[in-house]
């Protein structure tokens, strides 16, 4: 299917979404009720970002999001470089400079009376809003303070996690429990007691000089592997493997990483002050993160020529 012209810039004010092939302003964005997308969660998305007008490591969001619709039996009626043209098109008619990009695709309606899923015309949506953080600044500043659930994770046996989906209802369940504590968000555990993930985050902690995360349960998340790939570029020691509740309650340092804000630290555990925050692991790790938004193998800048 052909890609419409590149849109104006700023030709939609706050963000663009781009539906039925064409570019259109977010109050247009829609889905059918009748969409397995809505009616079961049968989607699979991904998310970019840009920062200062440059995408971050667009290239892994794009191999991620054909691998999930692979799995997931899906299609779009785009190859990779007609999504890129269309992400770019998404932020420049939004004329945003710092922007959350999705791309999306839902199984779609069946045909009348059908309850085949290879039936179901598969729909492709995508969208540019101004970026968002999983903490605001003055939030960040002043220490999360993260709630470890006793809540058990879905298990990947049931719903693959390196498939980035909308089954939430256990992530936002463990929401509540957080907020009913008095805390800011939350992390859960899988059957095992281990560590798995939180709301749209990975979680790592640092004891004594090697840093630890999740090998199983998570969702492989890009800015995940940035936080990796800078261990090793740093030579700080890392593990990733099983992550004892009880190791992230003993850790000296612990942050979460993700698309919405990068390497962000962790103040307290249920309450309880960490003993370094802003710890020296998690600063370097910060500093590095968003050093390599200027790399240039790494960012994609978004073209605001009329």
């Amino acid at each position: 299917m052909p890609v419409p012209p590149t849109p104006p810039v700023n030709q939609f004010d706050g963000g663009c979404v781009f539906i039925d092939g064409a570019y259109a302003p977010l109050s247009e964005a829609k889905i059918s009720m009748f969409d397995w997308g809505f009616t079961r969660s049968d989607v699979t998305y991904d998310v970019a970002t840009t920062w200062r007008g440059r995408f971050f490591r667009l290239d892994a969001h794009m191999d991620r999001f054909f691998r999930s619709l692979e799995k997931m039996h899906l299609a779009i009626p785009y190859d990779r470089a007609q999504l890129r043209e269309i992400l770019h098109g998404c932020v420049r008619a939004g004329g945003l400079q710092d922007a959350y990009v999705a791309m999306v695709c839902t199984r779609g309606v069946p045909a009348k009376g059908a309850r085949d899923p290879r039936l179901a015309q598969n729909r492709f949506y995508a969208y540019a809003v101004p970026y968002v953080w999983i903490a605001s600044r003055e939030k960040q500043l002043a220490g999360i303070d993260l709630h470890v659930s006793e809540r058990i994770r879905i298990a990947p046996e049931s719903v693959d996690p390196t498939i980035k989906n909308y089954h939430w209802i256990d992530l936002v369940q463990s929401m509540f429990d957080a907020y009913d504590q008095g805390r800011d968000t939350s992390c859960m555990v899988d059957a095992q007691g281990n560590i798995t993930e939180g709301p749209g985050f990975n979680v790592f902690a640092v004891k004594d000089g090697t840093v630890y995360t999740a090998d199983r349960g998570v969702l492989e998340g890009i800015s995940r592997r940035t936080a990796i790939e800078l261990c090793g570029r740093f030579g700080i020691a890392l593990r990733v493997g099983p992550l004892p509740a009880a190791l992230l309650r003993s850790a000296d340092e612990v942050f979460i990483t993700s698309s919405g804000g990068g390497v962000l630290p962790i103040a307290k555990l249920d309450g309880r002050p960490l003993p370094a925050f802003p710890g020296p692991i998690t600063t370097r790790l910060y500093d590095g993160y968003w050093e390599m938004h200027d790399e240039a193998g790494l960012n994609d800048p978004v073209s605001y020529q009329p």
